[in-house]
């Protein structure tokens, strides 16, 4: 059975847990290792994981299986009426078992506690990324596509994809 809860800011240390067991396993067929470090090391710091917190205003949700942390998202307010998930990540075990919908399920109905008219959801994916057919079936549309820079001659791939609610 799957619970979700309010990340704090003293649970940092559960993100950091939970993406540094998810994100290679995720990315390594697709961004070189040198990459996935530069990228981990920019996302998920300790000082970026409270910058994405307190200044940027994310809020990060945390899901369980049993009791244990299984996967996360993360929300940020873009626009009025406009929220991005940011991350969206579950571990490799739980693919497939309802958790990614589960997951989006109760962000969405998050948003609807907060957001009283209707507004839009976006989220990025990596073009490559198999994920992109599972959020096709949830009902995001791909809208466009960005290759933004991070950094070091890197850049982010990806489609930009959203969801009317």
């Amino acid at each position: 059975m799957f619970s979700i809860k309010s990340s704090k800011s003293d649970q940092i240390h559960i993100i950091r847990d939970l993406a540094s067991k998810i994100w290679k396993e995720t990315y390594k067929e697709i961004l070189s290792k040198e990459q996935l470090d530069y990228m981990f090391d920019m996302m998920y710091s300790e000082e970026s994981l409270k910058r994405q917190i307190v200044e940027e205003k994310q809020v990060f949700l945390i899901a369980e299986a049993d009791g244990v942390p299984v996967g996360y998202i993360s929300i940020e307010p873009r626009e009025e009426h406009v929220f991005v998930f940011q991350k969206v990540y579950a571990v490799a075990e739980m693919h497939g078992k309802g958790l990614g919908r589960f997951m989006i399920e109760k962000a969405i109905e998050y948003l609807k506690s907060i957001q009283q008219t209707t507004f839009k959801v976006e989220l990025f994916v990596n073009r490559e990324n198999p994920a992109v057919g599972f959020y096709k079936h949830l009902g995001f549309k791909e809208i466009a596509t960005r290759d933004h820079h991070i950094g070091n001659g890197y850049y982010m791939n990806d489609y930009i994809m959203q969801i009317s609610v």
